[in-house]
This record gives structure tokens, C-alpha cells and sequence, in this order.
């Protein structure tokens, strides 16, 4: 038999397996999350802590620099023939999975169909793709309809939603249902025998994970090199216990602390407190447009004029304006896709009595606005008072559902009406990072089901994001987004409500944490 068909048997024997022992004094990354993990598999969860789980148990075909430019990293060589038309990707020497196995070029191809069923960047390079095969088992070509030079950035996607390699036998299983054997090939693995569910998950270095040998050592790309034996995340949802322990050294890194905690932490001489998202956290106000109220875009025009980024903002960091900005439309700012299109429309005069007037004429009738607060995270507890707060003021008749994060990132993707378990909205972040284009960005698709929670129809931004795919120069895709942009506010698949800089904080015996997102490989722990 097949050893790797014969695998796919014994997974399950696999997963109930113990944890190997350790060695006494083994190296250990204790890091606090903000969250714990509820999915692992990144092709169904976009929240931050499946991404991060991801990219420690997951390689990837390319990875991107600290400006987002892709570099081959599971990639040994890239061709490209047929006026665009034809890419072959030839697989690194010495990749395996978890499991013992060679990681070939099939394995690739399956991970990439899977991916590209869900994720919106990978639902645009599939559209353009003819045919996506195995040649041999270190290559896989790309036939394609038409030229799509954002390949290798679409497989170099880093955030949400990247594109995990996994065996043929996991990929091959249905996009729409989350797999839960996390074998990958990443410098890390996943001891499930350890894990502790809202307590603790363990990761132990992959000794036969190799690096890449060059390339630069920046954010995703470059040389994964595991220089601790194991990282262990320890869920702490109080901030004030967590930031604590980090003083006291039980902790080696803490994700996110408090705004309100940072000048303590900052005092602290053991402790480095830096941002490592350059592009910060973007807060929106996401609908759901399958049911009412909110399957009105007249209602959702209206509410725009009640928000006020500045409130949110406050709320979440303080007055201090170098840990927020407000002014921020649907690209990320400071990147060159951001836009002013249509921004008097949420920088312009509040006034809600307007808006009060303006939503009833819309048509509201009452009905009730099922809220999703995850209250046991305290950024997305203030998102979600303010937006009562406001809801409230403008007549709304506000259900506010006080749950857990887990509950949340289960409700949010069902599609049921309110008295069958649904919701009408959330308030949450996204990274920046995830906002520098239309390729990127899944809470700007419109394609009504297919989209994200949600599920917002605009026909016409899916118009002008298919455009921007063919624009040939940055200026053609400028007026592109800012004529998305301007669609967006009469479509409102949401609304943005502001941008955060986040801090993260560690020990300074910690070394080597990179830009971008938590990733543990090249750091090292004295």
C-alpha cells in the first residue's frame, strides 16, 4: 500500500497521539495571543489566531518583504513562457510534511484549488487560470486564460486567508469544511496531545523543516530558521494578569497590551513595547445584508452619517494621536491605493437627529439589530459599546448580544435570519495590510454569498475590481479604487471606523521578532 494513501487512515491514531518528552532546558517562547483558536484551518477562519497558528505549522509557495514585494519561498525557480500565459513553479529539494512525507507538486496544486474557492485574492488568479496541473513532482504549472501578473503575490498572500500547503489528502477535502489534521511543512508543528482548550496550545520545532538558503529575511520571506524547540501560547484574557506576568518574566511575549498598560510597560527596563504592523489595525462595521434591517443599502448609507471614527478611537486607545487616525476610507493610509473619494461623507458634520429621520424614511420599521459583542476581548467589547451607543441614538432597536470571541467567529457565519441563531452586525479590526489593494481586501468583494460574513451584492465593485486586475500602470489603478471607493459609500459592505497603531511587548532577552505579524521563526530567546 501507498504510504501516503495508508496515512490518511491513521490520522485520527496520529492526532490522539502523546507529545514527545523534552529535553530539560529546552528552549521555550511563552506568547499570549489575543485570542485563543477556535479554527485551524486558514482557508475557513480569517481571524488573526488561525493566521498565526498557520504560518507556524504552514509553508507557503512565496512570501512577501516588509513592502509586500513576493519572493520564492517553498520555490526553488519560477518560468514564465507563453506571452504570461504559462508559469511553472519548481518546488524546493528537502520539503517535507510533518508527517515524514516528501512534499510534492501535486500536494501544491490540491492546496491551491482548495484556497482558491474561498479565499478573494485566489477566487481572481483561479478565474484567469485555464489549468493548474502537476507536471512532475517538483513542478506545477499555471495554464492561463490571460496574463496574471499578481501571481506569485497572490500565493505570497500574508495575512488572513494565506495559502497554507498541506497533502493532497487534506486539500483534496471540501473548501467549505474546516480540515482539523493540521499536518503541514512548516518549521513548527502542532502538539495536540498538549493543548488545552482556552488555556494552551503547543508548537515543537520540525527537525526536518528546511530553511531556504538565501533570499531576504523580512516578514514572510526569506529564511524560516526555528531557533526555539517549542512555543507555547498561553491564553490570558485579562490584560492587567497578562502584562503582569510579563514583568515577572512568566511570559516571554505579550501580543497586544493595553493602550492603557503601555506607560507602565514602557518604564519597564526588561521590556522592548514596539509596533511591528506598520500598516496598523483597520476597525469597521460590518452588515449583514441578507436580512433586515441592514439588506436595505439605504439604511446603511444613512448610518454612515452617524459615525464618528474619532469616538471609536478614543474609546479603544486614548486621546494620544500617534496610536490612531481617523480620516480613514476603505484603503489602507499612508499606501498608495488610499483615497479622499467620497471621505466628506464620514468626516463631514454629524448630526443623528438627520440620520434618525433619514432611516425611518428608509423604510425601518423597527426591527430588531442582533449586535455580536465578543465581551471577554476587551478592544472588540468597547467597539461593540460604542456601536450600541450610536445604534441607540439614531432609534435603532438594538439586541446586544454579550458573548464569548469563539461564539462570535462561529455566529458570524451563519446565514440564517435573527430568530434562527443569525445577526444583523459586528464591530471588529482587520489588519491594514489587508487593505493595500482590491486584490487583498475580502471585505470590499461584492459578490454576494461567495464574499465574506456578511455577504454583501455590489455588482459594480466587482465591476472595477476586475478592472483593476487589468490596469497597467499605478495611476490606472488609483482611479480605479478611488471609483471603488466612491461605490463602496453607496454600497456599504461596511463602514470604517478608524485606524489603530498596535504595540506589542517582550522581554529583552527575546531577539529577532520580525515586521509585520507575530511569527516565530528566526526568534531567539538568551
Amino acid at each position: 500500500m501507498d504510504r501516503r494513501t495508508f496515512l490518511a487512515g491513521t490520522a485520527a491514531a496520529a492526532v490522539a497521539a502523546p507529545a514527545i518528552a523534552r529535553a530539560q532546558g529546552s528552549r521555550v517562547i511563552k506568547f499570549v495571543p489575543e485570542a485563543d483558536v477556535v479554527i485551524y484551518d486558514p482557508v475557513l477562519s480569517p481571524s488573526w489566531q488561525t493566521r498565526d497558528h498557520a504560518f507556524l505549522v504552514y509553508d507557503t509557495l512565496f512570501g512577501v518583504d516588509n513592502n509586500f514585494q513576493p519572493h520564492p519561498q517553498m520555490v526553488e525557480g519560477v518560468s514564465v513562457e507563453n506571452d504570461g500565459k504559462l508559469w511553472k513553479l519548481t518546488l524546493r529539494e528537502g520539503l517535507k510534511f510533518h508527517d515524514g512525507e516528501k512534499v510534492l507538486a501535486r500536494d501544491a496544486v490540491a492546496s491551491v484549488k482548495r484556497w482558491g474557492v474561498r479565499d478573494a485574492f485566489g477566487q481572481a488568479l483561479m478565474a484567469a487560470t485555464d489549468e493548474l496541473t502537476a507536471s512532475d513532482d517538483r513542478t506545477m504549472q499555471f495554464r492561463l486564460k490571460r496574463p496574471f501578473p499578481l501571481l506569485p503575490d497572490a500565493l505570497a498572500k500574508p495575512n488572513a486567508s494565506m495559502c497554507p500547503i498541506m497533502p493532497e489528502r487534506l486539500a483534496s477535502s471540501d473548501p467549505n469544511k474546516a480540515v482539523t489534521d493540521t499536518t503541514g511543512s512548516g518549521p513548527f508543528k502542532y502538539v495536540p496531545g498538549e493543548r488545552v482548550a482556552g488555556s494552551r496550545i503547543v508548537y515543537e520545532r520540525f527537525a526536518d523543516y528546511v530553511p531556504r538558503k538565501d533570499g531576504v529575511l523580512q516578514f514572510t520571506a526569506g529564511p524560516k530558521v526555528a531557533n526555539v524547540d517549542r512555543v507555547e501560547w498561553r491564553i490570558i484574557n485579562d490584560q492587567a494578569t497578562a502584562a503582569a506576568a510579563l514583568e515577572r518574566g512568566e511570559i516571554d511575549w505579550l501580543q497586544t497590551p493595553h493602550t492603557d498598560l503601555l506607560p507602565r510597560l514602557r518604564a519597564n527596563k526588561d521590556l522592548v513595547i514596539k509596533s511591528i504592523t506598520p500598516h496598523g489595525l483597520i476597525a469597521y462595521l460590518r452588515f449583514n445584508h441578507l436580512h433586515p434591517p441592514f439588506d436595505n443599502p439605504a439604511i446603511r448609507r444613512a448610518i454612515i452619517g452617524a459615525v464618528t471614527q474619532s469616538d471609536y478611537m478614543i474609546a479603544l486607545n486614548g486621546p494620544d494621536k500617534t496610536l490612531w487616525r481617523d480620516g480613514v476610507g476603505y484603503f489602507a493610509p499612508g499606501t498608495p491605493l488610499a483615497s479622499n473619494a467620497g471621505m466628506d461623507k464620514l468626516m463631514g458634520k454629524r448630526d443623528l437627529a438627520k440620520v434618525k429621520k433619514e432611516i425611518e424614511a428608509a423604510g425601518y420599521k423597527g426591527e430588531k439589530v442582533a449586535l455580536l459583542v465578543a465581551v471577554n476581548i476587551g478592544y472588540l467589547k468597547i467597539m461593540g459599546d460604542v456601536t450600541a451607543d450610536m445604534f441607540k441614538k439614531i432609534g435603532l432597536n438594538v439586541d446586544y448580544q454579550a458573548i464569548d470571541w469563539s461564539t462570535l467567529s462561529q455566529r458570524r457565519a451563519k446565514m440564517e435570519p435573527l430568530d434562527q441563531g443569525g445577526w444583523s452586525a459586528f464591530a471588529i479590526y482587520d489588519n491594514g495590510s489587508s487593505q493595500v489593494n482590491p486584490a487583498a481586501h475580502s471585505w470590499l468583494r461584492g459578490n454576494g454569498k461567495a464574499a465574506s460574513f456578511g455577504w454583501p451584492s455590489s455588482p459594480k465593485i466587482e465591476e472595477l475590481r476586475a478592472a483593476w486586475f487589468l490596469a497597467k500602470t499605478l495611476d490606472e489603478q488609483k482611479k480605479i479604487t478611488a471609483q471603488i471607493q466612491l461605490q463602496a459609500f453607496e454600497d456599504v459592505p461596511y463602514i470604517p471606523l478608524g485606524q489603530t497603531i498596535p504595540f506589542t511587548g517582550f522581554r529583552k532577552n527575546v531577539t529577532g521578532v520580525l515586521e509585520g505579524q507575530p511569527v516565530f521563526w528566526n526568534v531567539k530567546k538568551a
